[in-house]
């Protein structure tokens, strides 16, 4: 799948918005891609998590013994890794503030783990979740994403594989432009 062809999917279900956002990690953005809405569709969804996979490397792939994914960007789209890769997948959600296995989720000792997130924007979420999958275990030996928003400046400790980099500006709190400050403020993410 191309960038533009991964696009239009985000476009054609109205995920991909405009106006004034505060992202998940604090950093504001004229830009929201919503993935909630473009993974809601069974179909779409299954396609893209099909060419996500094609993105990692064989030897990665020949890996892999379990995917994990944070709660909740990363469920649906951890999901259907799942099932392109024929690999289970588990979810970590954090209701005390950090990440961790629940719901009788347990990796093997050992187990290599592929992390699936929906988006990346400053790594921070990832970070934290790949460092539950130690604590629980486990080890990531990559990361996957449908978008990364960090201008490839996210470092995540592993190999990443993202399907489509977006460079949308995104802004500190005491940065924000007056354009774009004089805009109600909408708070889409998890964190919210």
């Amino acid at each position: 799948m191309t960038e533009d062809e991964v696009l239009s999917e985000f476009r054609s279900c109205g995920a991909l918005l405009e106006g004034h956002f505060k992202l998940s990690s604090g950093r504001h953005s004229a830009h929201y891609l919503q993935c909630a809405r473009v993974l809601m569709n069974p179909e779409r969804a299954g396609r893209l998590a099909l060419a996500l996979a094609q993105k990692l490397p064989r030897e990665i792939r020949s890996k892999i013994d379990v995917v994990v994914s944070p709660a909740m960007g990363g469920l649906i789209i951890g999901h259907e890794m799942g099932r392109a890769l024929g690999k289970d997948a588990m979810f970590l959600e954090r209701p005390d503030g950090v990440f961790h296995l629940r719901r009788g989720f347990a990796l093997e000792p050992g187990a290599r783990v592929l992390m699936v997130e929906d988006v990346v924007t400053t790594g921070l979420s990832s970070r934290e979740a790949i460092d539950a999958v130690g604590t629980e275990g486990g080890e990531v030996i990559a990361e996957v994403a449908l978008v990364d928003r960090s201008g490839g400046e996210a470092d995540l400790g592993v190999p990443f594989f993202p399907l489509v980099a977006l460079n949308f500006p995104t802004y500190a709190e005491d940065e924000v432009p007056a354009e774009l400050a004089a805009i109600p403020v909408t708070k889409p993410g998890s964190r919210a």
